[in-house]
């Protein structure tokens, strides 16, 4: 496609395990992409708790090489790096570094996972009571705030930087301001746009340590010519500040106006949704971002149900043909599951205990024993819809603390390639689901970098530019089934037996 003089935005996404690029036009269509991998150090500390590491210095790098790639991607499609009108760049929440006064790294960067806080959840807890209650926030043992604590313990007077935070001063070429969504779990008041000095305080932590904080989709800075140098990028293309992964994500699939959703199953469902007011959730299972547009909040929460359990019980080799049986040939009977993975379920319930089961009649039995007994078909039918109705109840479980859930409801991830699963679903949810036509992290990014070029200094509009930039490739429509109410109403109840609802 030859050069049009039309615009194109990149969107950066750090991943856990690569580091990926998209270039966008502005009609959503993506141009150019590439990813490279990225590699993690695991351990157990010696108090027991998992330990993950990444080199700040591989981020840079891995997202100079994407960016060369694209930039290469749009000269070989007959498009100038002169096109590129912004970018923004995403990361894990809660990923740190410390940092000399230059931003130079003193430590590796610890993830999102790491749990070397451990010791410093109580006394964070603590410190910040008032405010976390006020906030929905419950912090764990993982969050930045913990975790910066423990690392400052060696560091003092280090300067404390988020995994973006790295990236965008390297593309700039000095430090950049931090997003507010990024900020999050190390502490930042959403409610008055603040560091929580008093809280910082009685934690020993200077405020002057942390990095400024803005709004998402505000200019943080331009290309710098070192950065251009290596990139093919223009030098002063403008760097817009972007959000979390999951952010970017929501953003990517297009759920970004008030009652609007996106449900991404993976490994993991995780849901994320808009509403107008700050949601308050008594059990700690949902908190909330802080939208780029109208003071608009971002709730959401995570399961630990998702596509992984099936690959326990039925045999991923099998799913192309157990699907294609189950379109030719529906089981008669399909088994009442909770697919869950592991111990412990962390929303829509706060069931640190639960374990997955199906019920053969009334009695449970464990997952591990489906497939034998009710045959592979069977097997595979009942996880699906066990992870759909998990999917229902978290959608009870928003409507009942107040989230308006009537708006479009968007689907994104990997499991969404299985269009009989995707049917399912809107039968057991009873709403239309739209699958948007591109939807990852990096398309939010570049979605995210024109409404803030757009903007010109103003608030973003992301609303305007989802509407100019996603598309749906497919809309599933609910098809009434009341064999499958009573088994929605057959899982509720053995959840509820149970004390997990």
């Amino acid at each position: 496609m030859a050069d049009d003089g039309g615009r194109v935005w990149i969107g950066v996404d750090l991943g856990t395990q690569s580091v990926r690029a998209v270039a966008v036009d502005d009609d959503g269509a993506v141009r150019a992409a590439a990813s490279r991998p990225l590699a993690s150090r695991r351990w157990t500390g010696d108090d027991g708790s998992a330990r993950h590491e990444q080199d700040p210095a591989a981020w840079c790098a891995g997202v100079d090489a994407v960016l060369a790639d694209v930039v290469a991607g749009l000269a070989a499609d007959g498009t100038e790096a002169a096109a590129v009108a912004g970018l923004a760049v995403d990361g894990t929440s809660g990923t740190v570094v410390l940092a000399g006064a230059d931003g130079t790294p003193l430590t590796p960067g610890v993830m999102y996972d790491d749990a070397r806080g451990r010791v410093c959840a109580g006394p964070v807890r603590a410190a910040g009571a008032p405010l976390w209650a006020e906030l929905g926030y419950r912090i764990g043992e993982t969050w930045a705030l913990p975790t910066v604590l423990a690392l400052a313990a060696d560091h003092p007077g280090a300067h404390i930087r988020h995994q973006t935070d790295m990236v965008t001063a390297h593309l700039v070429g000095g430090p950049t301001a931090t997003d507010s969504s990024t900020a999050l779990k190390t502490g930042y008041d959403l409610l008055r746009d603040r560091w929580p000095t008093e809280v910082l305080d009685t934690l020993g932590l200077d405020p002057a340590l942390l990095p400024d904080v803005i709004a998402p989709g505000a200019l943080l800075g331009s290309v710098g010519a070192e950065t251009a140098a290596r990139t093919g990028l223009v030098a002063g293309t403008p760097v817009h500040a972007g959000m979390t992964d999951g952010c970017a994500a929501q953003l990517g699939a297009g759920a970004v106006g008030p009652g609007e959703w996106n449900a991404v199953l993976g490994t993991t469902l995780v849901v994320k949704g808009v509403t107008t007011e700050l949601l308050h959730d008594p059990g700690g299972t949902v908190y909330c971002h802080r939208g780029p547009q109208g003071g608009w909040w971002l709730p959401g929460g995570a399961s630990n149900v998702g596509a992984a359990v099936l690959s326990d019980v039925v045999d991923p080799d099998r799913f192309d043909a157990v699907t294609a049986a189950l379109e030719d040939d529906p089981p008669r009977e399909v088994p009442v599951v909770l697919p869950l993975r592991g111990r412990g379920e962390r929303f829509p319930v706060d069931a640190p205990d639960a374990v997955g089961f199906w019920l053969d009649g009334d009695r449970p039995r464990p997952l591990d024993e489906l497939a034998a007994a009710v045959g592979e078909c069977a097997a595979f039918a009942g996880l699906a819809e066990g992870v759909a109705f998990t999917e229902r109840l978290a959608f009870e479980h928003l409507g009942k603390l107040g989230a308006d859930v009537s708006g479009t409801r968007v689907i994104s991830g990997g499991a969404t390639a299985n269009r009989w699963w995707n049917r399912r679903r809107a039968a057991a949810l009873g709403v239309a689901l739209v699958r948007p036509r591109a939807a990852e992290p990096a398309v939010g990014m570049a979605l995210l970098a024109r409404a803030g070029v757009d903007a010109a200094g103003r608030e973003p509009d992301v609303v305007a530019a989802r509407d100019a930039m996603v598309h749906p490739a497919e809309t599933y429509e609910p098809c009434p089934d009341d064999a499958l109410e009573e088994r929605y109403g057959r899982f509720r109840g053995a959840l509820e037996a149970r004390g997990w609802t």
